[in-house]
């Protein structure tokens, strides 16, 4: 067994740093994820290729292999609206409307990227536009409905969500300048003066 050098003013040597390995992939795969969402709200399925999203998120075709398998894998993911249906919904019921307004806006402006406006972009996707949709009714409409109580909670699932995709378009699409810009609104501001209008939705 060696002998461990314990002499006075020997300093020890530093322990390795942990491999951040696990975080660097898990941030790589949300830059490339963000990367097919961008390319998808504005191309068909079909006319996307794996080269696209690579060259989008600054990262090589093999990796996006490695980590998604392939083109319908990696797109599978992104059609899905489990995890950002999750947060969107992560509230009480008595304050969920002002909670979604925040969300939305603030997924805008922080991420660049809408927890529901990939739905709008459905009819470019032909067969793949059905799989967009019927993610976005079960993860999200439905899972909605399914916290309401009272008359026709599905229809007035619908009718929140359609608001929530409206103030989507009009800050991300449209870009309306005193929604986005204007002085005397944010974030907070505009859940509470929208939030309201939603919530009227989900606890009538």
């Amino acid at each position: 067994m060696s002998a461990v050098n314990t002499r006075p003013g020997t300093p020890a040597a530093p322990a390795p740093a942990p491999a951040p390995a696990r975080r660097d992939a898990e941030a790589t795969k949300a830059v490339i994820l963000r990367a097919a969402r961008y390319l998808l709200a504005r191309r068909a399925h079909a006319d996307i290729t794996l080269k696209d999203v690579a060259e989008r998120a600054g990262v090589s075709a093999p990796l996006i292999l490695k980590y998604f398998g392939n083109k319908d894998s990696l797109f599978a993911r992104v059609m899905s609206f489990d995890t950002d249906a999750a947060a969107l919904l992560d509230a009480p019921l008595d304050d969920l409307g002002r909670h979604m307004v925040r969300h939305v806006l603030e997924s805008q402006r922080d991420r660049g990227a809408d927890p529901l406006l990939r739905i709008v972009f459905a009819p470019l996707h032909g067969d793949h536009g059905e799989v967009l949709r019927a993610n976005f009714r079960a993860h999200v409409v439905d899972a909605l409905a399914a916290r309401l109580t009272g008359p026709d909670p599905d229809l007035r699932a619908e009718l929140a969500v359609a608001q929530l995709i409206g103030l989507g378009v009009m800050y991300g699409i449209a870009r309306g300048p005193r929604l986005r810009d204007g002085a005397a609104t944010d974030v907070g501001d505009i859940a509470e003066r929208y939030g309201p209008a939603v919530q009227a939705q989900l606890t009538p």
